[in-house]
């Protein structure tokens, strides 16, 4: 938890899966600068229904974000405040459960690829086809998270079914064990001869 927070202050944009245990609450800060565009998005990997609930408030403790037991969910915003801003995830809500949450917390826009790309004249065409592959290789970065977070989910899902199919078949052999042993030893007491005892009264 530590580590997640130091890492919010040194970097533009904080990516993070941890760990949320049942009835526990886990929160992140921010410093934040006034006008700087931010996004906010999670997803439950692993754990009960896969929902959580989320919050998120700016420097004055002010909501500007609320949703229960959500799976997963994107929230964009521009801060209107200088300060520090907060956002928690709950599991509260579950008693057995602990779950796995991955959030990806984007502050600002990326630094340009080249210091003078904002230059009155236009790129060359070297820059530009760097800037292009720049880009496209964000987007390919973010299409692997997203396939490698569902893969981690489909699995856990399969994992999960897999134990629930194990203990019914386990349960099932059980019963008929259990009613196979009751027939014989019922079909047994019908066809037992039943032993009479005679007793010989003496004069």
């Amino acid at each position: 938890v530590l580590w997640a927070q130091l890492l919010c202050r040194w970097v533009l944009g904080s990516e993070l899966t941890f760990e949320l245990p049942d009835n526990a609450k886990q929160c992140f800060y921010e410093d934040i600068i006034v006008g700087t565009k931010c996004t906010l998005e999670f997803q439950v990997v692993t754990g009960g229904h896969y929902d959580v609930d989320c919050r998120l408030e700016d420097p004055d403790s002010t909501t500007l974000y609320k949703e229960m037991k959500k799976q997963y969910d994107s929230f964009t915003f521009t801060a209107a405040k200088n300060g520090t801003y907060k956002f928690c995830f709950s599991n509260e809500f579950s008693t057995f459960t602990h779950k796995t949450v991955y959030f990806d917390f984007q502050v600002g826009d990326d630094p340009p690829l080249f210091p003078n790309e904002n230059r009155v004249t236009a790129l060359t065409q070297m820059e530009s086809a760097c800037v292009s592959i720049h880009e496209a290789l964000k987007s390919v970065i973010d299409y692997q998270t997203h396939f490698r977070l569902r893969e981690a989910q489909g699995r856990s899902r399969a994992e999960d079914l897999n134990t629930r199919v194990a203990f019914w078949s386990i349960g099932e052999a059980i019963i008929l064990l259990v009613v196979s042993i009751s027939q014989v030893v019922l079909l047994r007491s019908f066809f037992s001869d039943k032993k009479t005892t005679m007793t010989r009264v003496g004069s």
